[in-house]
């Protein structure tokens, strides 16, 4: 009897875990979001979706100014 009053706890103490375990997964990704929220500008406020948006949009952005900067270079380097 104490075996299956012991094998109830467990089941109990998983289902708890799982909870505890599932509110972590969720806050930490919300901590990411807020974390791009404050690295893409315009990002604070933003749901989620256009803030992913916004963000593939800053990255082209980002990757056009290397290669203007990398043309010019190119350009005042040469002999």
């Amino acid at each position: 009897m104490g075996f299956d009053r012991n094998r109830g706890f467990d089941k109990v103490t998983w289902r708890r875990r799982r909870r505890r375990s599932a509110r972590l997964q969720i806050s930490s990704v919300q901590m990411k979001v807020k974390r791009l929220q404050r690295l893409i500008p315009g990002g604070r406020g933003l749901p989620p979706d256009q803030l992913f948006l916004r963000t593939a949009d800053y990255i082209l952005h980002l990757r056009l100014q290397v290669d203007v900067l990398q043309a010019l270079s190119k350009i005042y380097t040469a002999p």
